[in-house]
């Protein structure tokens, strides 16, 4: 099987892959952004992928949400993990901190860690790279008194050595990731194939499977939005069925500045009758109602 994540290796996307497949038979294939490592599956460069969808601190990641939304239409959700993120300060060697002139790293550490950042580094310039690996192997290749935010790891990888550990603003940060598989994948893994605990890059598990408490994930919009009362009326269908939601985002309309498209994830399966008849519901009132997913919950 071959498996796409946020590269270059080092990200914690790729520790979360690791911690989650313990098959020798799985290629792990780096992509250079998330949106590449979603639209690999939806045309079958990949079987499957593991991206980032959820943070703790920084609340949905975008770019998986909309690339779900937009342009992965094949694509669909067959399982999710949970990853403790554990942010580390990285350079090319010690440094004292009021020496360190710039951090670089993706944006969602560098928001994870904004207040260690204003308060041990006030001075540094803040850079967005495209992952957290990418921000290691540029600190460790420059001469520059940088440093980088990102997993214990990718320092060892690339022969740097960490100047603080632990550095997340709260303690129990956690990003939730989403596997991905064509809608049209086979419900088996192949031959071979062992999962970690809590992970299912294959399709989802057979109806039956006892006592496992699922998600189910919608995506929704309507020309209705610019009306009172229009989503209150969407996540009533929920309500008034006792489907319970845990969690609802909102995503600009391209183009259509003031319009959104609404992300919501769900208890139960999709063929559960409370949720089915839900979102069915929901095109009384929409103008796109679309199933990204069923799947057992982390």
């Amino acid at each position: 099987m071959r498996l796409g994540y946020l590269g270059p290796p080092g990200t914690f996307s790729e520790e979360a892959a690791r911690q989650a497949v313990a098959d020798g038979d799985t290629e792990l294939v780096p992509f250079a952004s998330i949106h590449e490592a979603v639209v690999a599956v939806d045309r079958g460069a990949v079987e499957r992928a593991l991206v980032p969808v959820e943070n703790s601190l920084e609340g949905g990641v975008s770019a998986t949400l909309d690339a779900l939304a937009w342009d992965a239409h094949d694509t669909t959700i067959v399982g999710e993990t949970i990853l403790p993120i554990r942010n580390c300060l990285i350079a090319r060697e010690a440094l004292a901190l009021d020496a360190i002139e710039a951090v670089i790293s993706h944006p969602q550490p560098l928001a994870q860690c904004a207040r260690f950042l204003r308060s041990e580094l006030p001075r540094a310039a803040v850079r967005a790279a495209a992952s957290t690996a990418d921000a290691v192997r540029t600190v460790a290749e420059a001469s520059d008194p940088w440093a980088a935010l990102g997993p214990r790891g990718a320092a060892e990888r690339y022969g740097c050595v960490v100047l603080r550990e632990e550095i997340d603003d709260e303690p129990g940060n956690a990003t939730r990731f989403v596997w991905l598989a064509r809608a049209d994948a086979s419900a088996t893994l192949g031959a071979g194939a062992t999962l970690g605990a809590g992970a299912i890059p294959g399709a989802a598990p057979t109806p039956g499977s006892a006592d496992v408490p699922w998600k189910t994930s919608v995506v929704f919009t309507g020309a209705g939005d610019a009306q009172p009362g229009w989503l209150v009326r969407c996540l009533s269908e929920f309500a008034f069925r006792g489907v319970n939601l845990t969690k609802i985002e909102s995503r600009p309309m391209r183009g259509r500045l003031g319009h959104y498209l609404f992300h919501v994830d769900t208890e139960g399966r999709a063929d559960d009758a409370s949720v089915a008849e839900a979102v069915a519901a929901l095109h009384a009132h929409c103008d796109e109602v679309r199933l990204l997913g069923t799947y057992p919950a982390a």
